[in-house]
């Protein structure tokens, strides 16, 4: 026999679009519809149920950009349909090629119980099986009309992206609004057909087994009477049961299907959006669990699960006795599905605080499994704060994006810095929106890495955003799959299930250490600068609050703010999601982002300003408040005292043009551009700027990218560039010296000022460029062929060359609060306060780093970073790492001057400065116990004596949610600290 294989495909086509699907609903009525535009935002479920609306047929538009409209849907099964299945068609003009990027719904009675979602491939909601006939329907719909953002011109600059600007032309056209009967046998045909016809494509061509499912096809469509499909279903069902009752080989691959939306918090939608996707999704799940019982749905995100319990009470209702049944899963143990790169060490760990801790008290679950499909990378140091958060497990999806290298596993051991390793696995369906496909499950099988020593993935199955979750067709699809010849071996089950599989198959799987680095999505780091400086500044604002509340509390029994302190940092947590703080959504997300932000920046610092006026005492000196890690100034950390005058600095002209700044520490010669030509160290004599160079070079690059406009840096982009050395003034302003520039529609006026070993360097950016890249360069004199950049609790080394495909990948990275070059005994740090994204090259003895400041992306915000911008650097030569730690921690937390003469002696003290205490609370159980969290910071190891400011009976070391991880110690006077490189350690000291 010839191959006819694409004879039947073709054939299997056409007769299943044109003949068998539309048989699906062989006969319909229309029914009644109206409609009630809600005006300006989203109205609250009862009033939009109690409104008047008006007639609105087929055919007509609806829907301004992000409008409300709430359907009344009425009518009544015909008597004749009695003993037949019924089903509500609902159609809002939905494009089925794009589910989860448009319009959506979800459906309530008229009592307002919620049904099911409403979506672009779920366009269907049960009226009777079987039905009375004559039964009398009336369904409401909460409609969405959410323009599409990326979809039919992507990546195109629009203004749909904020409805300030969005206008009001309808996006959509009502389709079909029917009743009709449901013929199940011809939808199982259709179940049946897809499933042979997509593994029939799949296996090769002299497959015995591809022969039988061609010829199985054929005798099928043969039995099938075109001009009576549904009289004809049943025999045509009958031909195919031997092939699909066929059993699996016992060496097929297993996957683990697990029910999955993923629900980007906020990204093409503004967050207020995602709370009524998330109760669409979740009353669709909810329902499909009603009628699947091996059906298993887990959702992440703390956040999305608290937006049910405030905002859709009656969801929450359904959802909590399906998790009762577990049936559906909290998954991910984290409040959002954060961004890991880039946010800091406090906040990762609270991300998990928050998370677990929602999910225990609500449903007594601890999640063991840490869900992050779609993050953009994941830093060094997220290991250790995994374990000690009492997790053990990741799964993520998104490095399978690369374009450059393929990662070698799919089930892995990930090691930290600290030497953490966590069990780890990517799906090789390289997706996380699983339809059930041949297609899929092939590649899966046929991808995995670990083949041979392993035969179980993941597979989380379902559309996500708006797209409504799992769909009965995929669960229908799986059912078929569980057992099949020549198939993938399908179970439901929950994530927790599938690791046990896995570790008990795989009990030693290669190790990866280091970063995991997508090769992919590099602009994240830096673009909306805006809100990248609101995430650091907030989270150095929650460091002070927490630590001078606490000390006010000990102090002077100034009371906690225990719900005001958790709801902010509920708050920063939300906008670290991975599409907010990487600056990849619409530009209203970023605008109420900025808003959000300044609230949290005032509602803080009045926080602060209470509890230092509370310890300072009375008197009219001043006292300089220290929250950073290290003693400055003679303030020791966490503690305020006076302080005298800092040392001085000579500013002179230079002879060649320009000036000189000089202390006792450091000599800087600024030339008549403006630019930093010398940084000679006075205690090591030593020249920091590469010769023939200068640093504080600003350069511009063009930015345009294949795609992922926001997303993404191309390393093309370096073939071009342009120095702005060009200058409108160069000036002494007092100790510092004031540079003015002019490029392309924008200004830069940069102040250079020394502050001890330091060269501090503040740039305000008047942007006004698009498609552009600036960055500021520091070519050094350092020989160095790594690099240290921060990461949480610790930092990461990368390649300053370009060995391996691996090392050049890594053209754009990311570090916390500094970046460390140096060779054998002398080092150059460079600080930051607010940015993220760098690049390190070097030439023949010279190293040169490069921060990220701005782009100007166009897509999804074409107004992306437009604005005035504010900047703060250091250049600190002779840096050791212990060094660049303490001076990132200066630059982020500068002293604050309080009224008072009551010095104020630490809460806690540590005798190290390798030791690092990153916060400093009270506890969460409000008992009044002091918490104090800790890790070595250079990457060696340290002995220490910690040392508490206020009487302690005993001391317990705990997890991240401060529960005992040991036995109570009897407090005598310090606790000695030992450390491993990079160690976490947190403790809580029991006050007497």
């Amino acid at each position: 026999m010839h191959d006819d294989r694409n004879l039947v495909e073709a054939r299997l086509k056409r007769v299943l679009d044109e003949r068998i699907r539309p048989a699906i609903y062989p006969e319909s009525v229309p029914l009644d519809v109206a409609v009630w535009h809600a005006p300006g935002e989203p109205v609250p479920v009862a009033e939009g149920l109690a409104a008047t609306p008006e007639p609105i047929a087929a055919g007509e538009v609806w829907g301004a950009p992000w409008g409300t409209s709430w359907f009344t849907v009425t009518g009544t099964v015909p008597r004749e349909w009695a003993g037949r299945t019924v089903e509500a068609l609902l159609d809002l003009g939905f494009d089925e090629n794009m589910p989860g990027f448009q319009c959506e719904g979800l459906i309530y009675r008229p009592d307002g119980t919620p049904v099911k979602g409403l979506n672009p491939r779920n366009q269907w909601v049960r009226v009777a099986a079987p039905a009375a006939g004559g039964e009398q329907v009336d369904l409401r719909i909460e409609a969405a009309s959410n323009p599409v953002i990326l979809g039919y011109h992507p990546f195109q600059p629009t203004l749909l992206g904020d409805k300030e600007t969005a206008g009001a032309e309808p996006q959509y056209r009502i389709a079909r609004m029917d009743l009709a009967v449901f013929d199940e046998t011809v939808w199982q045909l259709v179940m049946d057909l897809e499933v042979l016809g997509e593994l029939m494509l799949e296996l090769p061509v002299d497959s015995p087994r591809r022969w039988e499912l061609l010829r199985a096809a054929n005798r099928a469509l043969d039995a099938v009477d075109l001009q009576n499909v549904n009289g004809t279903a049943g025999a045509a069902r009958a031909e195919l049961t031997g092939v699909l009752s066929a059993p699996a080989t016992p060496s097929a691959h297993r996957i683990s299907a697990v029910g999955h939306a993923h629900i980007d918090s906020a990204w093409l939608w503004p967050l207020r959006e995602t709370v009524r996707k998330v109760a669409r999704t979740a009353s669709n799940m909810t329902a499909l669990l009603e009628d699947e019982p091996d059906f298993v749905f887990a959702m992440s995100q703390a956040q999305q699960w608290a937006w049910i319990k405030e905002h859709r009470p009656e969801v929450w209702a359904k959802v909590t006795k399906a998790v009762a049944a577990g049936r559906f899963v909290p998954a991910g143990g984290m409040w959002v599905e954060s961004d890991t790169n880039m946010p800091g060490s406090e906040a990762m760990a609270r991300q998990f605080v928050h998370g677990k801790r929602f999910f225990i008290d609500e449903f007594g679950v601890d999640n063991e499994e840490v869900w992050l499909p779609d993050t953009f990378g994941f830093a060094a140091g997220l290991p250790q704060i995994i374990r000690a958060a009492g997790s053990k497990r990741l799964l993520t999806q998104k490095i399978s994006w690369s374009q450059t290298n393929r990662f070698p596993h799919h089930t892995f051991l990930w090691e930290g810095i600290d030497g953490t390793r966590i069990f780890t696995h990517f799906p090789p369906v390289d997706t996380y929106n699983c339809s059930m496909s041949g297609r899929e499950l092939a590649h899966a099988a046929r991808n995995f890495k670990d083949k041979g020593v392993a035969r179980h993935s993941l597979a989380p199955t379902g559309w996500g955003d708006g797209g409504g979750g799992t769909t009965r067709e995929m669960i229908a699809k799986a059912a078929r799959v569980r057992d099949l010849e020549g198939s993938t071996a399908v179970t439901w089950e929950p994530p927790a299930d599938f690791f046990a599989k896995a570790e008990a198959e795989y009990p030693h799987p290669p190790v990866w250490v280091g970063e995991l680095y997508l090769e992919l999505h590099r602009a994240t780091l830096t673009s909306q600068a805006k809100t990248k400086q609101g995430n650091r500044r907030s989270e150095s604002l929650l460091r002070e609050a927490e630590l001078w509340t606490a000390t006010a509390a000990v102090r002077k029994g100034v009371p906690y703010p225990y719900a005001q302190l958790d709801r902010i940092w509920k708050t920063v947590l939300l906008h670290q999601f991975h599409d907010i703080l990487p600056g990849s959504s619409i530009a209203w997300v970023h605008r109420e982002a900025a808003k959000t932000y300044a609230a949290v920046a005032e509602e803080l610092n009045a926080i602060i300003d209470t509890a230092q006026r509370a310890v300072a005492g009375d008197g009219d000196g001043t006292l300089v408040f220290n929250a950073a890690a290290h003693t400055r100034h003679g303030v020791a950390a966490g503690g305020a005292s006076e302080v005298a005058p800092a040392g001085e600095t000579s500013a002179r002209p230079r002879p060649e043009g320009g000036y000189v700044l000089e202390n006792a520490l450091l000599r800087v010669e600024i030339d008549a551009r403006g630019l930093v030509v010398s940084a000679y160290d006075l205690t090591a004599g030593r020249e920091t700027i590469a010769p023939g160079q200068a640093a504080n070079l600003l350069q511009l690059h063009p930015d345009f990218p294949n795609k992922w406009d926001a997303w993404d840096v191309d390393e093309f982009y370096r073939n071009t560039v342009t120095d702005l050395v060009s200058f409108d003034d160069v000036s002494l302003d007092g100790g510092s010296v004031r540079v003015r520039r002019s490029f392309g529609s924008s200004t830069v006026t940069q102040l250079l000022t020394l502050s001890g070993g330091r060269l501090d360097i503040d740039t305000e950016v008047d942007w006004h460029e698009t498609e552009k890249f600036l960055k500021l360069a520091f070519p050094l004199d350092v020989h160095a062929d790594r690099y240290a950049s921060e990461s949480q609790y610790g930092h990461a080394f990368r390649a300053t060359h370009t060995n391996t495909s691996w090392e050049a990948a890594k053209f754009e990275a990311c570090n916390h609060r500094f970046v460390h070059v140096e060779e054998p005994g002398w080092g150059v740090a460079v600080v930051n306060d607010s940015t993220y994204g760098h690049d390190v090259t070097r030439t023949a003895g010279t190293t040169t780093l490069r921060v990220s400041l701005l782009r100007a992306p166009r897509f999804p915000d074409p107004e992306t970073d437009q604005g005035v911008h504010r900047f703060r650097h250091a250049l600190v030569p002779g840096a050791t790492i212990g060094d660049a730690v303490r001076e990132g921690y200066f630059i982020n937390l500068p002293e604050r001057r309080v009224p008072g003469s009551a010095a104020v002696e630490p809460l806690i003290s540590v005798d190290d400065d390798a030791v690092v205490v990153t916060a400093v609370k009270l506890a969460d159980d409000e008992s009044g116990d002091v918490i104090v969290r800790f890790h070595e910071s250079r990457g060696g190891r340290a002995r220490a004596t910690l040392t508490p400011g206020f009487p302690v009976t005993e001391v317990v070391a705990t997890d991240l949610l401060e529960r005992p991880t040991g036995e109570p110690q009897r407090f005598e006077g310090t606790v000695p600290l030992s450390l491993r490189p990079f160690e976490l350690v947190t403790l809580r000291l029991k006050r007497a």
